[in-house]
């Protein structure tokens, strides 16, 4: 029997303005898989996670995406959010006034309503989540992301994470800027989180942050595109080899796709 069916994403168009972005992006994901996607600057990868988390800017031209089954573009932001998606941002966004805990428990709040954890019960969640992570405790007197260094700004995030319990998480350049020592943390959150009732989609341009978070399924995207589809091997591919045998294998099959169709004429 195979895992409930948590995204869905079916020919995708995105424009901005006049621009198109994505392509015709197709995309399934599965409770309990972790599928990285990885790919160039420019190819898409970040405005299909902002596109999932429902950012203004980008419109849908073509394409559905689907959400245990419902339209998920119907839904706000912060209805996607309540609904249990989770987007770790790529460039986190400074909070001035606001102090991490209580940011932390009003998140929480909000996030999971009624569901939403007592106050006994956050300290000793956020307390575990914190010592997983190698928090120092100070960490919660501070303003949100004012000066936090790169590596600070990504344990946050993963701290929400491990708070918020999301049913499929979005991770946008998570490794980005971490150190050999951080980037193991932040794995570790990451992986303390794997369980038969969430997905995670991870965002990446290489290949390093595989050897501690190993994905169910690897995606490339190219010019707005999935092109290519496989297991860890994949990535390890592209660890050896960049991108470039992937471009031309795609010019290959274009030249022989085109030869075939002269020939049948």
């Amino acid at each position: 029997m195979s895992s409930e069916n948590i995204l869905r994403v079916s020919n995708l168009h995105v424009s901005i303005g006049e621009t198109e972005i994505l392509r015709g992006v197709d995309l399934e994901i599965h409770a309990g898989e972790i599928h990285a996607l990885m790919g160039r600057n420019g190819s898409g990868k970040s405005t299909l996670a902002n596109v999932l988390m429902g950012h203004p800017d980008y419109e849908i031209t073509n394409g559905t995406i689907e959400y245990f089954g419902e339209d998920l573009t119907e839904m706000e932001p912060w209805e996607r959010a309540r609904a249990g998606v989770f987007l770790s941002f790529q460039y986190p966004q400074s909070v001035p006034g606001l102090k991490v805990g209580n940011f932390l428990r009003k998140s929480v709040q909000a996030v999971q309503g009624d569901d939403a954890p007592s106050a006994r019960e956050f300290r000793a969640e956020l307390n575990a989540a914190m010592e997983a992570l190698d928090i120092d405790k100070k960490f919660l007197g501070r303003y949100v992301n004012d000066g936090f260094s790169g590596g600070e700004k990504k344990r946050f995030e993963i701290l929400q994470l491990m708070l918020m319990k999301p049913r499929i998480a979005i991770l946008d350049e998570t490794d980005s800027g971490l150190d050999i020592d951080a980037l193991k943390t932040v794995a570790e959150g990451v992986n303390a989180l794997r369980s038969e009732q969430r997905a995670m989609l991870l965002i990446t341009h290489y290949q390093r942050v595989l050897n501690y978070v190993e994905p169910d399924v690897v995606h490339v995207m190219m010019d707005g595109k999935i092109v290519r589809t496989g297991g860890i091997e994949l990535a390890e591919a592209l660890e050896e080899k960049g991108y470039e045998w992937i471009e031309q294998e795609l010019f290959h099959d274009t030249d022989d796709a085109t030869s075939a169709e002269a020939a049948q004429a």
